[in-house]
């Protein structure tokens, strides 16, 4: 008893006294903290008082591409944990090979009746992908909010990381290292994250009084092997750094470098982007932009939680700052 009071106060942030309260049925806890600690109960696997058992709590819909990229996993428990703070319990819907679609999950998630929708990484950052299933959310005035940057139109609030701080950051760095033929692993070409980065690469290039040639430049497959394999084309086109759309596409970069037999950081420079876990254990430690995913992961449920509370959208982005984490992947230039 004593630990699953300690487990659930610390998932909440409120003192023991407040869980006891609650589970005891005893006055005096608001409304959202009593939502709060009996959603908590839910989401570490302890069973509810027998009196409360009949209370369910509201379900939030979050939608994600995968979760081999480690970056989506961290993000979800980022925003479970402050959902649960809320009084809300975290539906996770991901896409898999034969599973169900974006499209699939918003109509199961609006079957269910959840609260509100919160989409990561999904097509709405795509440019030539099908966006009608949205129509559908707004038809139906679901609370939703999207991460990563979104083709005009939508009428969601949107919480996205500085990609073109991103670029610069990075493209900065590999030129302060005299980088001159830098190559770019980006996503796919109609990738909005992607395409900023891109503009980005090519405004810092241009303010330098550098050129940024198409043949530097590879669109692909957000996954290990997509980036091997584009990075493996801009090596042989010359590229002695590497700059990659996420850390699986860098880690895919350093593969193609070592199938070479080039050395990382020796030959090639790599940088990555997320800083996801285990990034810092790799061979070498990678070298990334970090996203600042608990902050955004905390804007993101404030701004779904305001608008179940009946608030309009702002869709207006909230744009977080990138930070340069420079580790071992990275080093001076050298003459191949």
């Amino acid at each position: 008893m004593t630990r699953r009071l300690a487990e659930v106060a610390a998932r909440t942030g409120v003192s023991e006294a407040t869980v006891s309260r609650v589970l005891n049925g005893k006055p005096g806890v608001s409304d959202a903290t009593r939502s709060a600690v009996l959603t908590a109960l839910d989401v570490l696997g302890y069973e509810r008082p027998t009196k409360l058992r009949g209370e369910r709590p509201r379900l939030v819909g979050l939608v994600l591409p995968e979760l081999q990229n480690p970056i989506f996993p961290a993000l979800a428990d980022v925003l479970g944990s402050h959902l649960a703070q809320r009084g809300l319990t975290p539906v996770l819907c991901t896409q898999t090979s034969g599973g169900a679609s974006e499209a699939g999950y918003v109509d199961l998630l609006l079957e269910q009746q959840v609260a509100g929708i919160v989409f990561a990484g999904g097509l709405y950052s795509q440019g030539r992908a099908d966006h009608t299933h949205y129509d559908r959310l707004i038809r139906h005035r679901m609370p939703v909010v999207t991460i990563n940057a979104s083709i005009e139109g939508l009428p969601f609030a949107r919480v996205v990381c500085d990609d073109a701080a991103a670029m610069e950051l990075a493209l900065e760095h590999a030129y302060s290292l005299g980088h001159e033929r830098v190559g770019l692993v980006l996503g796919q070409a109609d990738h909005l994250p992607s395409l900023r980065k891109l503009e980005a690469a090519q405004a810092v290039a241009a303010r330098t009084g550098r050129s940024f040639p198409d043949k530097l430049v590879a669109h692909c497959e957000f996954s290990q092997e997509s980036g091997q394999a584009a990075a493996t084309r801009l090596l042989r086109d010359g590229a002695t750094a590497l700059i990659c759309a996420s850390d699986p596409l860098a880690l895919g970069a350093i593969r193609a470098a070592h199938r070479a037999r080039l050395d990382v950081p020796g030959d090639v420079s790599v940088i990555g982007y997320d800083d996801s876990a285990f990034m810092g254990s790799v061979d070498p430690p990678l070298t990334t932009v970090r996203q600042p995913i608990e902050g955004m992961g905390r804007a993101a449920v404030t701004a779904l939680t305001a608008q179940i509370g009946g608030d309009p959208a702002l869709v207006d982005e909230l744009l977080f700052e990138p930070e340069l984490v420079v580790r071992r992947s990275t080093g001076p230039h050298r003459r191949r």
